[in-house]
């Protein structure tokens, strides 16, 4: 959560060692625990808004197939991103 609140704060601006670009839109955020290596896969949209779409524990490279998943979702978010969109009302805090 530590690192997602990270993101949250420099979007943009977060670099290595906590994020990384991986390829075509999509970037990596680090985290690590024990000996775990966790990633999070993310991508923007806009200037201000950081999409996260995919999650794994990684040893070495982040394999293709998790980043493909992840530019699978970054389209689908594209193509109707009013049907990937929350937004919380006052009625729902309560």
């Amino acid at each position: 959560m530590a690192a997602i609140r990270r993101l949250a704060l420099l979007g943009h601006e977060l670099r290595r060692p906590k994020a990384d670009f991986l390829r075509d839109g999509i970037y990596e955020l680090r985290a690590k625990r024990g000996h775990v290596n966790y990633r999070v896969l993310y991508f923007f949209h806009g200037k201000n808004v950081a999409l996260l779409a995919h999650a794994l524990t990684k040893k070495d490279a982040v394999p293709d197939i998790d980043i493909k998943r992840a530019l699978e979702r970054m389209d689908r978010f594209a193509r109707s991103p009013e049907k990937h969109t929350h937004e919380e009302s006052l009625d729902e805090e309560t």
